[in-house]
């Protein structure tokens, strides 16, 4: 429809921000004040995926909830400030508002951690929306209306079909480009570096 307005939603780790380091010595701390032993450089190799699947590797499942509560009270202490935003980030949100849209982010992670990194990072985008994962992002793409998402996993290209919007994989996660070709995805960047002249192209391409 010509009258809709250009939404994109936007998944977090990996893709917006490179979360490697902080959720790497946020691990290491949860290792040290639970005195369980977690490989936090193996961790860090399967971004994405909601916190309690990680957990669940290193912890008994009936202490999974509660140690979760830990991680996320200790995140912003040991995670904000060593991420960075990922090569793009920043010229992809513009690039949407340049041609007229929102854009918003919509992760696994914990909403108010989410929110601290991108207010860290001096990203703005129009929503957050934290706690859905794969085909569950769909319930908040389909509320915003998003016609493009874009994510760095296979679990993100799965809520992008399941929200029956376009699904934009940047290989900048755990996930190489022909695993999100296989899972679906309907283009593959190399980074978001790559976005803006796609997203022109793309605006410039009748549906």
């Amino acid at each position: 429809m010509t009258s809709r307005v250009l939404t994109v939603g936007f998944d977090l780790d990996m893709t917006l921000i490179d979360s490697r380091p902080g959720i790497h010595a946020c691990y290491q701390a949860l290792s040290a004040r639970t005195g369980t032993y977690i490989d936090a450089d193996l961790t860090i190799t399967r971004l994405g995926p909601p916190l309690a699947e990680e957990l669940v590797n290193w912890f008994p499942a009936e202490q999974v909830e509660a140690v979760a509560d830990v991680y996320r009270e200790m995140y912003p202490t040991h995670a904000i400030a060593p991420t960075p935003a990922m090569a793009g980030a920043r010229e992809a949100i513009a690039a949407v508002r340049e041609a007229g849209g929102r854009a918003i982010v919509v992760t696994a992670k914990y909403e108010p951690n989410a929110k601290l990194h991108l207010s860290h990072l001096g990203i703005e985008p129009d929503a957050v929306i934290g706690g859905l994962w794969a085909e569950g992002k769909a319930e908040a793409l389909r509320e915003y209306d998003a016609g493009i998402y874009v994510g760095d996993h296979t679990g993100d290209v799965r809520g992008a079909r399941t929200a029956n919007a376009l699904s934009v994989a940047v290989a900048t996660g755990p996930c190489d480009a022909e695993e999100l070709r296989e899972a679906g995805a309907d283009v593959v960047l190399k980074d978001l570096l790559e976005f803006p002249g796609w997203l022109a192209a793309h605006q410039g391409t009748p549906l």
